[in-house]
């Protein structure tokens, strides 16, 4: 019997690592089981399924409505475009009313979120350092600049952002502050495995023998699943329109 509430359904980016999707899976199921709801994600670009052939294979098993909840911190290109875009095309294709939930920002909740990975990760207060993918959005770069002290603020220790991407970001900006820091903690704002991570934990041995300590948090994975269920209610709760109406 299908569920008569809206199917979950979450975006990603998409991304080329061997080990990103399943991150996105697994993530999309946990917030599932916090909703009793069965979820399912798909990928912008990259990594398959797209939304589209979530939308249209969901279609075919009966279900008639969904919320997207798009898994990205800011409001750059790819939330104020490519995924309207994606929701228009998904409900070309499949007929779904779709309701385009918020994605999962930078607000109280993700600082909640970070602080308690901190906590567990790095007790001892290191210094840290907010790792990012990087966008060329002045508003986006504001935002996560707010997050960082935020961050700083609710952990009662430095914290820079330091993106992975653009001016001043990448592996040699990460290695400069930690010389100067002698001991530091990367937090990746994350949310899976990313090719982009990799760059910087693939030097990181070679920089171990004599030379500054640096540790490094996992993605955050299904640590964002309580999000991603509250922007799913929040969907249904407000009094938004379906993004797409066919």
């Amino acid at each position: 019997m299908t569920d008569p509430r809206p199917a979950l359904i979450t975006l990603s980016h998409g991304s080329r690592h061997p080990y990103a999707d399943a991150g996105i899976a697994e993530l999309t199921a946990a917030a599932g089981d916090l909703l009793d709801l069965p979820a399912h994600p798909a990928h912008l670009d990259l990594s398959t399924p797209t939304l589209p052939d979530v939308a249209l294979r969901l279609a075919v098993e009966g279900v008639r409505e969904a919320v997207v909840v798009p898994l990205l911190f800011t409001r750059a290109f790819h939330a104020t475009t490519d995924v309207p875009e994606a929701v228009r095309a998904a409900t070309a294709v499949s007929g779904l009313r779709i309701t385009l939930a918020d994605g999962l920002g930078t607000g109280p909740d993700l600082v909640d979120v970070l602080a308690e990975r901190l906590t567990v990760d790095r007790p001892d207060r290191r210094d840290t350092v907010l790792h990012p993918v990087g966008t060329s959005s002045a508003r986006a770069t504001a935002d996560l600049a707010r997050l960082g002290a935020e961050l700083a603020e609710r952990t009662g220790r430095r914290v820079d952002v330091i993106a992975a991407t653009g001016p001043g970001g990448g592996p040699g900006a990460i290695l400069d502050r930690a010389r100067v820091a002698g001991s530091l903690h990367v937090l990746p704002l994350f949310v899976t495995h990313g090719l982009l991570l990799d760059r910087l934990t693939d030097r990181l041995p070679a920089t171990r023998a004599g030379g500054p300590d640096i540790s490094v948090s996992a993605p955050l994975g299904r640590d964002l699943a309580g999000i991603v269920a509250t922007r799913y209610s929040d969907a249904l709760t407000s009094d938004r329109t379906p993004a797409c109406v066919p």
